[in-house]
């Protein structure tokens, strides 16, 4: 039988993705230990407040008890430091993988950004849930990583485009070979639900407040109804699958904060549905990179997801046109593709 590998981590970030990573790691323990003969060893774990830290590991399970009753990781008796940021975490344990998720923030990208960059500069393997660094810095990210030299550390963030759903990995893996024509991506549970709320008669601010109780609405609410938390997803897609390197200003892109009852209800009656739509199209020897409302056929992947659903279309030359939809009703697939990368990670 395979040996037992262990990996510390460092987890940055404890909102609903993290606090979600921190409950599956104990849940899934015997999982990771006989299917995956690993076994993961939190070293240290930072939250608005400060940190703990223990270089044999911590008690997952009492630091999710900790965070799912609200109190502060740094009251964590003898190993708590408040204060204590994640970047001086970072200088205080020895680990292998950072686990960053730490909220998005597209004006700078901090706190994450400067995590990532110094986690990297250490030798660290990296798994992101946070958007924000590699919207505003993927590519000198990717040129910090094995993305851009194979002796450097892992670079994973899978859980940055649609949770679960495995968008990055269908680009990237499940397609080789193929010239990838056109992307379609609906993968903002946020403008989802709303959207599909509304059809029942649910006022936008309803909606929008039934998703924050789901915890699956950003911290700033803004970024998701107006397209920006689409906007970087796509960003991230055309990066990392087109390899065109792209910002978020190469994006014409409009959220769906003025969309109406009856503009669903139009396009219910000519039989289409409206999605926040993201899209990369070729056109001429370039990208044409769109986030928009788009009224989609009931016949399109797309138009007949669900309310808990996100989406991802590929259109290419050889390999057809695949589709994968994803049903999330919570945080906890976010961080099980987190868990996911983890595991890619160590068995790599």
């Amino acid at each position: 039988m395979q040996a037992l590998r262990r990996v510390r981590v460092v987890l940055t970030g404890l909102g609903n993705v993290g606090r979600n990573l921190l409950r599956i790691l104990a849940m899934q323990e015997d999982v990771l230990r006989n299917r995956h003969r690993l076994v993961v060893d939190v070293v240290g774990v930072a939250d608005s407040t400060g940190a703990a830290f223990s270089q044999i590991g911590l008690d997952v399970a009492a630091l999710f008890t900790l965070k799912n009753t609200r109190q502060p990781i740094s009251s964590l008796p003898e190993f708590g430091r408040p204060g204590m940021s994640g970047l001086e975490l970072l200088s205080a344990v020895d680990a292998d993988v950072l686990l960053e998720a730490t909220p998005v923030n597209l004006q700078h990208g901090q706190p994450g950004l400067d995590i990532v960059r110094a986690a990297l500069q250490r030798g660290l393997h990296c798994v992101l849930a946070n958007k924000g660094p590699l919207a505003l810095a993927y590519q000198e990210l990717a040129l910090m990583s094995k993305l851009g030299d194979r002796d450097k550390p892992w670079l994973r963030f899978s859980a940055c485009v649609g949770g679960a759903l495995p968008t990055i990995n269908l680009g990237e893996r499940d397609l080789a070979g193929a010239r990838i024509t056109k992307v379609e991506a609906m993968v903002n549970g946020t403008c989802q639900g709303i959207l599909r709320l509304m059809e029942t008669g649910v006022s936008f601010e309803g909606a929008l407040a039934e998703m924050q109780c789901r915890g699956i609405v950003e911290a700033d609410p803004s970024l998701d109804i107006d397209g920006w938390d689409e906007a970087v997803k796509l960003v991230i897609i055309a990066n990392a699958v087109l390899h065109r390197p792209t910002v978020l200003a190469d994006l014409t892109v409009r959220g769906i904060r003025d969309l109406t009852a009856a503009d669903l209800a139009a396009a219910a009656a000519r039989g289409e549905r409206l999605v926040l739509l993201g899209t990369a199209e070729p056109t001429g020897a370039d990208w044409r990179f769109t986030v928009e409302p788009v009224a989609l056929p009931m016949t399109h992947p797309l138009a007949r997801m669900g309310g808990d659903e996100m989406g991802v279309v590929y259109h290419t030359d050889i390999s057809g046109t695949l589709h994968a939809t994803a049903e999330e009703t919570d945080a906890t697939p976010t961080a099980a593709a987190m868990l996911r990368d983890l595991i890619n990670l160590s068995e790599n």
